[in-house]
């Protein structure tokens, strides 16, 4: 199971590495630390071979660790935090967007960064990491869109429109437990202008954290295969960040993919983000998702580095674990396989 690829839809380690106060925190990434979920040493013990990396423009103030602890009650429903400003988050993203950068360049040619689907099949074949430069939550695009046009230029190819607050495009989600992810109105002009723009540069929409009223919106606009790359599902878990099954209908009738996601909450039928979470329930998860979208359609988004996951993993050299736990639950390797690693490839191929 060691052997088996893994390509991961989402992460968060260069918020990590932002919020890092090491001198340089390449020769960080690479050395290997115990402050991130991934680092160079886990991508060899994981045989990872690349994802969707995330940024993230975080509100200045926010304390996540203190979320996710209030998120171990039975139940729960935080006001969507506070909007932040096109500065801020332009500065953030770009401050990101360099230490990507740094990464690539002291890999000398280990670690690519990819932009367009055969980018990504030339890397797999020649062993080397992939990366697909995301931003999650699209406050760092003006409303003119001149900054998406030097972002493109940067790598950038997929966008969540939101994290869970509101900017000018969209409203997110609220982190609510049981709660359902219609809250809310749907995209704004803007928003509606901004999926037309990305269906026509082939910058990929990613619907986590949008309420259902902006799913629905985009699944009416965009004339591409929709997307959930760290998202499971509200049948199993009823926490608002969650799919219903009809929006997983629609995700497959669009042939698109969801990644399954690690982060407890969104796992656990109880909602609580505790590290003592059974691998089990992913399993059950993607049981679920495999029966409502099929084989080829379900994936991993693990959320590392953004999230408490369950301990058994604890980080990205952990994978193997799973690997394994899916092989014992009667998953064969071919369909681990796929999971891991090629539905990704696929679909990177056939749509970027």
């Amino acid at each position: 199971m060691e052997n088996i690829g893994y390509f991961d839809g989402h992460n968060d380690v260069l918020l990590k590495l932002y919020h890092s106060k090491a001198q340089n925190v390449s020769k960080e990434f690479f050395d290997g630390n115990n402050f991130c979920h991934i680092d160079y040493q886990k991508i060899q013990a994981a045989n990872f071979i690349g994802g969707f990396f995330a940024i993230f423009a975080p509100n200045k103030k926010q304390n996540f660790s203190r979320i996710s602890s209030k998120m171990e009650k039975k139940s729960y429903n935080f006001p969507l935090p506070n909007p932040i400003s096109y500065d801020h988050a332009i500065d953030s993203t770009n401050k990101m967007i360099s230490i990507l950068y740094q990464i690539l360049d002291t890999s000398e040619g280990k670690i690519v960064l990819c932009k367009n689907g055969l980018d990504f099949k030339n890397a797999y074949e020649n062993n080397k990491v992939s990366i697909l430069l995301h931003i999650e939550g699209a406050e760092a695009i003006d409303k003119d869109f001149k900054s998406l046009e030097k972002l493109y230029e940067s790598g950038l190819r997929s966008i969540g429109i939101v994290w869970s607050r509101s900017n000018i495009f969209a409203h997110g989600v609220p982190f609510g437990f049981p709660m359902s992810p219609d809250t809310g109105p749907g995209l704004t002009s803007l928003g509606k202008e901004l999926v037309k723009v990305c269906d026509e540069k082939k910058i990929l929409i990613d619907l986590s954290h949008l309420n259902e009223k902006g799913f629905w919106d985009v699944a009416n606009l965009s004339t591409k295969p929709l997307i959930a790359t760290h998202s499971n599902s509200h049948e199993l878990c009823q926490h608002s960040r969650n799919l219903t099954n009809t929006q997983l209908h629609a995700i497959k009738e669009s042939k698109g993919i969801v990644g399954v996601n690690f982060a407890t909450g969104f796992l656990r039928p109880d909602g609580q983000m505790k590290t003592d979470t059974s691998l089990d329930l992913i399993v059950q998860h993607a049981d679920y998702l495999i029966k409502y979208l099929g084989e080829q359609s379900v994936a991993i988004g693990s959320d590392f580095d953004g999230a408490p996951i369950p301990e058994k993993i604890k980080n990205l050299a952990g994978i193997n674990r799973l690997k394994q736990h899916l092989f014992s639950s009667g998953y064969g390797k071919e369909l681990i396989e796929k999971i891991f690693f090629r539905n990704w490839l696929n679909f990177l191929e056939k749509n970027l």
